[in-house]
């Protein structure tokens, strides 16, 4: 497995300073990098772990936080409590500042000599599930991997059109992974983003596990190894294509 370092760092957008958790391998070898987007609890435990995990991998991973403008520094756990509070923070973000969040961190990537040019995915769960398919809107993201995000078919961040009205804006692959016993995420929803999907005839696969929410954070009273391996496993076969779609 690679070596890795960590460390803290600052995303400049504008004015704003986004402080993000960025994990990369140790050697010079120019690797592709991947945007790690939180749930609602903030750049948490979990949320380093799976950027850890990427940049074992071979990737360059950075956790931007995207409660930044609101709640500068919030991380909890898992508690009712803690839920109902990162709720509120979520309830308060708006998709064009999103979108102009993951803008700045892609910009901040490519600053990096050691990030490879054109190789750039994302991927994000719960609410950052959401985030990760608004962000595969973007022409920079080539792949994409969304668990579990809860509104896409019914609502989109700050008001507007649903998520989902924005498929046809989606170039890259686009993998998603759902519970089918997911209280949040109505089967029938799944069903919506599927065919929309298809309509769209965009490159992806829907993923469908007989779980319910959370099912890949081991920190959760909803994990469920056997499905959080097999989607591991597909997020890599999703990723290892970044190289695979390079020039020359």
């Amino acid at each position: 497995m690679t070596e890795i370092r960590t460390t803290n760092a600052t995303v400049l957008n504008g004015a704003l300073q986004i402080d993000a958790y960025l994990a990369e391998p140790t050697d010079s070898e120019p690797h592709p990098a991947i945007v790690v987007i939180q749930e609602i609890f903030g750049v948490n435990a979990h949320i380093r772990q799976v950027t850890e995990r990427l940049a074992r991998e071979g990737y360059v991973a950075i956790a931007p936080a995207i409660f930044q403008r609101t709640a500068p520094g919030f991380e909890v756990g898992y508690s009712e409590a803690e839920t109902k509070l990162g709720r509120v923070y979520k309830d308060q973000t708006k998709a064009d500042e999103l979108l102009s969040d993951m803008r700045a961190t892609i910009a901040y990537l490519e600053t990096l000599p050691w990030v490879e040019k054109g190789a750039i995915g994302a991927i994000g769960f719960c609410f950052g599930g959401h985030v990760a398919y608004l962000a595969a809107t973007l022409p920079e993201i080539k792949a994409t991997a969304s668990f579990y995000g809860a509104g896409i078919a019914a609502m989109t961040p700050g008001g507007g059109a649903p998520t989902i009205s924005r498929t046809g804006e989606i170039k890259g692959t686009l993998y998603a992974f759902f519970g089918t016993e997911d209280p949040l995420i109505p089967v029938e929803q799944i069903d919506q983003i599927e065919a929309e999907l298809q309509r769209q005839q965009s490159s992806h696969q829907v993923f469908r596990y007989p779980v319910g929410h959370g099912f890949f954070c081991d920190q959760r009273s909803d994990y469920r190894p056997e499905a959080a391996a097999d989607a591991w496993n597909q997020v890599k076969a999703l990723f290892k294509n970044l190289r695979a779609s390079l020039p020359g």
